[in-house]
């Protein structure tokens, strides 16, 4: 098992989701900060929009952005002239909406209530397409537009479900088992792994996280440990998609931000990796 070595790209967020690799730069939600940002190689960053608690990015085949705006239960679109609602999920989100993928066909998958997923039709239309799941939290397509990938956080494993023509879901099927973890995050690579984080299993004791590169049935190849810091969320990204970047945010970060909602000590790291991303986001 290889076990990398990041490097920090860039500091003074505060909790990072969402990254998505987009025209030359990486787009993330600072959930906590309340604003959605890019950042370049050069580390050099662009405020994009505020929100109460961003939370899961999207990309149309227009190029416009869809943001999940999580306690409002809203997805947004920020178009060229303005922000607009794209989808109001609360008839069927109850508490949260939270990460999301985009398919080709500008239909996004969001994760909801850390039980459900719901679908968004391009119009703006929504249905849930699974449900009854221990903490989705973490969506990819496969290249092929055929497979959603789930990360089942409380479940300690990683679901896929075949899209029907409609965008309908197939049953739950398993991806990998993986005891131990708390999946959090994830991007699929070219040889049809994926990468998750994972932070501390039990939240209440702030223990050290993990980036993990996990193949299908199970098997880990690669661990990237973070001590001190949750491990967040992956995306492969850069001119050949062979740059991983990481979100991490420290642990005493985390029981600051819960206590009193203050704290900046978040990260964007990033490491070479020898496996390109493929699929979506």
């Amino acid at each position: 098992m290889e076990n990398l070595q990041p490097t920090v790209l860039l500091d003074g967020i505060i909790f990072g989701e969402g990254p998505r690799w987009h025209r030359d730069r990486l787009w993330f939600s600072d959930m906590w900060g309340g604003q959605v940002m890019s950042v370049d190689l050069e580390g050099n960053t662009e405020h994009v929009a505020s929100f109460d608690h961003p939370s899961g990015l999207g990309f149309m085949p227009d190029g416009s952005l869809l943001v999940s705006v999580m306690h409002e239960r809203r997805i947004y679109r920020i178009l060229q002239d303005g922000i607009e609602v794209h989808a109001d999920l609360t008839k069927i989100a109850e508490e949260m909406t939270n990460d999301m993928v985009v398919d080709g066909k500008g239909r996004a998958y969001i994760d909801t209530d850390l039980k459900n997923v719901a679908l968004v039709e391009p119009n703006g239309q929504s249905r849930l397409v699974a449900e009854g799941m221990r903490g989705p939290n973490g969506l990819a397509i496969t290249p092929d537009g055929k497979t959603l990938i789930v990360n089942e956080t409380r479940g300690e494993a990683i679901r896929s479900f075949s899209i029907q023509s409609d965008g309908s879901l197939g049953p739950a099927q398993i991806f990998a088992e993986l005891p131990g973890t708390f999946p959090d995050g994830l991007c699929l690579d070219s040889q049809g792994a994926a990468w998750i984080g994972s932070p501390p299993l039990d939240a209440e004791h702030y223990g050290d996280g993990q980036f993990l590169r996990v193949l299908p049935g199970g098997e880990i190849t690669h661990r990237i440990t973070t001590p001190g810091r949750w491990a967040i969320a992956p995306m492969l990204g850069g001119a050949d998609r062979k740059t991983l970047f990481l979100t991490t945010s420290s642990v005493e970060n985390v029981a600051l931000l819960k206590a009193s909602g203050k704290a900046e000590k978040g990260q964007i790291e990033v490491v070479d990796v020898e496996v390109p991303g493929a699929g979506l986001p």
